[in-house]
């Protein structure tokens, strides 16, 4: 029997009910959202299930959504069955001000580096990472350049000249 999008999701909802939400299929990837307190009870179900068996993490990165009120954060998992050749993208949103998602580095050792990429530009602190320090930026860095938090350009600005930069 072929694994389905929707025998993926009927067997997430037996398992997890309601805690799950958000289910879309856009461009056929099954994708959905949870609480981030089961993120790793999430993971660990989509990797042991035997019908399931999702045991490769293609992708882990960072989404900032300032418009969303104690959701600003996201951490995004592509995760690949490479048996039955199927994909499915799962969600966990956190707030800014306590970014605390816990480690799929047990689970995943390919987590490592997208974690620390994803704490270097996003400020996401997961916990229980064996070595969360920047990876691309400097250490020096008190700021996560991938958030939207820094004003736009002045346009009144005059020490530049727009020309320059393709703007009449």
């Amino acid at each position: 029997m072929a694994l389905t999008n929707p025998i993926i999701r009927q067997l997430l909802s037996e398992k997890f009910g309601e805690n799950l939400s958000d289910w879309t299929e856009p461009y056929g990837m099954l994708t959905f959202t949870s609480p981030k307190d089961l993120n790793l009870k999430v993971l660990q179900f989509l990797y042991d299930d035997p019908t399931l068996k999702f045991r490769f993490l293609t992708d882990l990165c960072g989404v900032h959504y300032p418009g969303r009120k104690d959701e600003e954060l996201a951490v995004v998992y592509h995760l690949h069955n490479l048996v039955d050749n199927v994909r499915v993208r799962f969600k966990i949103f956190t707030d800014i001000s306590k970014p605390d998602v816990f480690s799929a580095t047990a689970l995943y050792s390919s987590a490592n580096w997208m974690e620390r990429e994803t704490y270097d530009f996003f400020g996401v602190n997961f916990i229980g990472h064996p070595n969360l320090v920047r990876i691309l930026n400097a250490d020096e860095m008190e700021y996560f350049p991938m958030r939207k938090e820094y004003p736009l350009e002045d346009q009144k600005r005059i020490d530049k000249d727009d020309e320059m930069f393709g703007r009449d």
